[in-house]
C-alpha cells in the first residue's frame, strides 16, 4: 500500500524507452514514489534501436548496474564510434570516433594546428589524432586506466528491456499486462487523471508518462499536445529491418553506409547483427528498399525484413500538464548518430531533476520543454549536417540535400566554421569534437585558423603533431583485438 505522500507514477507503454524510466524511477526516488507499468503482450515495439553513445555509461552508474552482467544479457559489444561510407563521395570513408581528437590550447582548439600543418605540408588525416579512431579502425579494445578510452555498447534493445524490466520489478515496480482502452482526463484542468484498461481495471496516477512509441497515445491522442514537422531538411521518413547471423568477429564500430536515398546500418552483437536500410519514400519505394538491405548483408537472415514509417521531428510539448513524453512518443530523429537512447535517458534525468514531489508546477514545465527543445534541435543539426555537406549529386535525393536549405542555427554553425574553424559548444549540448569530425569528414576544411597557431616554429608544430600520434599508436599497438577483449570480459 503506498504512503501518504508517495507520489503515483504511471509509465504507458513498455520498450526501451518505458524500461528505462520504470528502472531508473524506482531505483533513484525508491520510497518516495509508487511505480507501475502497463503494456500489452499483444503490442510490438519499434526495437530497432542496437547502437548507444557513450552518456549511456553515466545512466548505468546512477543505477548502479554491472556493466559485464549488462552485457551478457544483451548481447553486447563495444562501439568506439561510427564509419561513415559513401557520405561524402562514393568510395570515400571516415569512422566519426567518440574521443577528442588532438590536443587544445586555452585560446583555441586542435583543429587550428592541424589545419596550419595542412598548409606546411605536417599534418596527415584528422582522425590520426584520435585514439578512439586509431583503435576502432584497428578492431581493438580494452578498458584503460581513468576512462582513456571513451566507448559506448552495441546491444539487443528488447533484450536490454528485459534486463531494465527484471531491475524494476527488484526495485517494486508492478506491471499490468493490458490494453490502453481511454485516456481519462479531467474537464476542469485538462490533466489526465486515470488510464481505462481492457481488463476493466481503471488505473489512476499523479504523474503519466507516455512511453507508447509514435502513437503518442497519452500527449498527442488525449492531449492534442501537436506536432513540429522537421521532414523539410530530414527527407528520410522510412526504414526496413532485418537480422542476420554473424559471419565475421564483431567490429568495435557502427557501420552507417550511404545508399542512392538513405543509408544502412551495419550493428554487430556478439551473436548476430542488426541490417537496416532508412531512406525517403519520395524516391525509394518500400520494395525496392527492401531489396536494396537484402542485397547487401552477410549471413543467413534471422527474420523477415520489416518497414517501419516515421515522421522526423518533435511534440511542441515534451511535457504538456501532468503527462511527461519520453522515447518515440515525444518525437523522432533518425538514428543516425545513434541519439534514441541518448533522449530516452535525458528525458528521464532531467524529469528527476525537475520531478514534481509537492505537485506540478507549470515554471518547472517550461523549464524541461525548454532544455529538451534545445537539446533536440542541436542533435538535428548535426544530422542534418551529414546530408547537407556532400560532395554527392549521382541521385536526385542527394541533389536535393547538398542543394537543400537548413535551419539558420546550423547555417551558422557551417559558416564560422568553414571561415575560422571556430567551433563553439552552447549550453553543454551533446556533441563537441564530433562537430569537426563530421564536418572535415564531410569535406569541408576550413579556410583559416587561429593566429596562435602561428607562434609554433615549423618544427615545434610538426614535433607537437608527431608526438599526439606516437602516443597514440602506441597505445593502440598494446591493445587486444576487440573479439579477444570480448572473450576474456563477457564469458
Amino acid at each position: 500500500m503506498n504512503q501518504p505522500d508517495q507520489q503515483r507514477v504511471v509509465i504507458a507503454g513498455g520498450g526501451t524507452a518505458g524500461w528505462m524510466a520504470a528502472a531508473a524511477i524506482s531505483r533513484l526516488l525508491h520510497g518516495r514514489v509508487e511505480v507501475t507499468l502497463v503494456e500489452s503482450s499483444d503490442i510490438g515495439t519499434v526495437g530497432v534501436g542496437e547502437a548507444t553513445i557513450p552518456t549511456l555509461l553515466f545512466f548505468h552508474k546512477l543505477l548502479k548496474i554491472d556493466e559485464q552482467a549488462f552485457m551478457a544479457a544483451t548481447n553486447a559489444t563495444f562501439k568506439l564510434g561510427i564509419n561513415f561510407e559513401n557520405w561524402r563521395s562514393l568510395n570515400h570513408a571516415y569512422l566519426h570516433a567518440f574521443g577528442a581528437t588532438g590536443k587544445d590550447c586555452w585560446a583555441a582548439g586542435f583543429q587550428h594546428f592541424w589545419r596550419r600543418g595542412l598548409d606546411l605540408g605536417l599534418s596527415e588525416d584528422f582522425g590520426q589524432y584520435c585514439l578512439e579512431r586509431v583503435a576502432a579502425e584497428a578492431e581493438k579494445f580494452a578498458h584503460l586506466p581513468g576512462n582513456g578510452l571513451n566507448y559506448a555498447f552495441h546491444i539487443d534493445a528488447t533484450r536490454y528491456a528485459g534486463f531494465l524490466r527484471e531491475l524494476a520489478g527488484q526495485a517494486g515496480v508492478t506491471r499490468i499486462d493490458a490494453t490502453i482502452e481511454r485516456v481519462n482526463v479531467r474537464e476542469q484542468d485538462g490533466f489526465i487523471e486515470s488510464l481505462t484498461l481492457d481488463n476493466g481495471q481503471t488505473l489512476s496516477g499523479d504523474l503519466f508518462i507516455d512511453c507508447t512509441g509514435f502513437r503518442g497515445l497519452l500527449i498527442e491522442k488525449a492531449l492534442h499536445t501537436g506536432y513540429e514537422d522537421w521532414s523539410q531538411w530530414l527527407l528520410c521518413d522510412s526504414a526496413v529491418a532485418m537480422q542476420t547471423e554473424s559471419v565475421e568477429a564483431p567490429l568495435p564500430y557502427t557501420r552507417c553506409i550511404a545508399r542512392e536515398a538513405g543509408w544502412q546500418w551495419r550493428i554487430p552483437l556478439q551473436s548476430r547483427v542488426g541490417n537496416g536500410l532508412v531512406y525517403c519514400s519520395n524516391y525509394l519505394s518500400d520494395e525496392r528498399a527492401t531489396e536494396i538491405l537484402q542485397q547487401n548483408i552477410n549471413g543467413n537472415p534471422l527474420n523477415s525484413p520489416r518497414v517501419i514509417k516515421f515522421r522526423p521531428g518533435r511534440r511542441l510539448k515534451q511535457w504538456n500538464r501532468n503527462c511527461v513524453a519520453i522515447g518515440l512518443s515525444s518525437g523522432f530523429i533518425e538514428p543516425l548518430e545513434s541519439t534514441s537512447i541518448h533522449l530516452i535517458q535525458q528525458g528521464i534525468v532531467r524529469l528527476l531533476r525537475m520531478f514534481p514531489h509537492e505537485g506540478i508546477e507549470q515554471a518547472v514545465v517550461d523549464e524541461y520543454n525548454k532544455q529538451t527543445v534545445f537539446e533536440m534541435e542541436r542533435i538535428r543539426d548535426f544530422i542534418i549536417l551529414h546530408y547537407k555537406v556532400t560532395e554527392r549529386t549521382d541521385s536526385p535525393f542527394w541533389q536535393h540535400c547538398k542543394q537543400m536549405d537548413v535551419p539558420d542555427s546550423l547555417a551558422q554553425r557551417l559558416a564560422l566554421f568553414e571561415k575560422t574553424g571556430q567551433i563553439h559548444r552552447e549550453n553543454n549540448e551533446l556533441f563537441d569534437d564530433s562537430w569537426q569530425q563530421v564536418m572535415i569528414g564531410q569535406g569541408m576544411v576550413p579556410k583559416g585558423y587561429h593566429p596562435i597557431a602561428d607562434t609554433m616554429t615549423e618544427r615545434e608544430l610538426a614535433d607537437f603533431l608527431g608526438h599526439i600520434k606516437h602516443n597514440i599508436h602506441q597505445t593502440v599497438a598494446r591493445l587486444p583485438l576487440h573479439q579477444q577483449y570480448l572473450n576474456s570480459y563477457c564469458r
